[in-house]
């Protein structure tokens, strides 16, 4: 049980997926065959750490990992394809593939399939991570074998570090805007320009006014805020960009 297959092929499986309302079979050879590809499995759709980190975070990496020859990213979960489905639409993870282990097949071969009934979960995946070229695996991450959830190993980051230490993460971008903000227009199209991607909170729509002065101290939009650091307004970011 959890042992690394570094060396091996994976296990040779066809999915059950749902593509336009209708299941379709996805072999193991359709997915791996002449491709580089990282695969992240967990627990299950839904559930707290896959929602809230694992999947976000390589939905964020996507395009670093495709510049450093990645062809595609597979999340495997020990679900069905209806409810994969349906959190792929809910996570916005349009970077990566998402593919239904319906009956642990996969993970099986993988020796990955570990007993959760105590969370009323049945069988489920381990958590892990692995590169995998043409269908041989050649790296794994594998959490530990301890109690509970561990997430310390097979995380977007610590992939990317093995396979380009140089690789440098895009910037995590968030704006402040408001419907109709012509400076909240001028800012985003600077980013937009550049290639950079953000994530916008829009006020009356995902926050309030209120939210908005107090994270920034201010109630004028837009509010930018880049790896952390407030930047301020859009004349603030043209600063920071000259």
């Amino acid at each position: 049980m959890l042992s690394k297959k570094e060396g091996q092929a994976v296990p040779n499986v066809t999915f059950k997926t749902r593509q336009n309302d209708a299941f379709v079979d996805v072999t193991t050879d359709e997915l791996f065959k002449d491709k580089t590809v990282i695969v992240f499995a967990l627990p299950g759709a839904f559930t707290p750490t896959c929602s809230s980190a694992h999947l976000p975070r390589y939905n964020e990496l996507a395009g670093v990992f495709k510049e450093n020859g990645v062809d595609d990213i597979i999340c495997l979960s020990v679900n069905d394809a209806f409810v994969m489905n349906a959190w792929a639409k809910d996570q916005e993870s349009e970077n990566i593939t998402l593919i239904a282990d319906g009956n642990g097949e996969f993970s099986e071969g993988m020796d990955m399939l570990v007993d959760k009934s105590d969370l009323g979960f049945g069988k489920r995946s381990w958590r892990y991570s692995m590169l995998v070229k043409n269908g041989i695996i050649e790296k794994q991450f594998i959490e530990a074998d301890v109690p509970g959830d561990p997430f310390d190993v097979s995380d977007a980051d610590t992939m990317l570090n093995y396979i380009n230490p140089q690789a440098v993460p895009p910037m995590d971008i968030s704006v402040i805007s408001k419907p109709g903000c012509p400076y909240c227009a001028k800012a985003k199209k600077m980013l937009t320009d550049r290639g950079l991607a953000y994530d916008e909170i829009i006020i009356g729509r995902d926050a309030k006014m209120i939210s908005l002065k107090a994270i920034s101290g201010s109630q004028s939009v837009p509010q930018i805020f880049i790896n952390g650091d407030y930047i301020g307004g859009s004349d603030d970011l043209e600063d920071y960009f000259s």
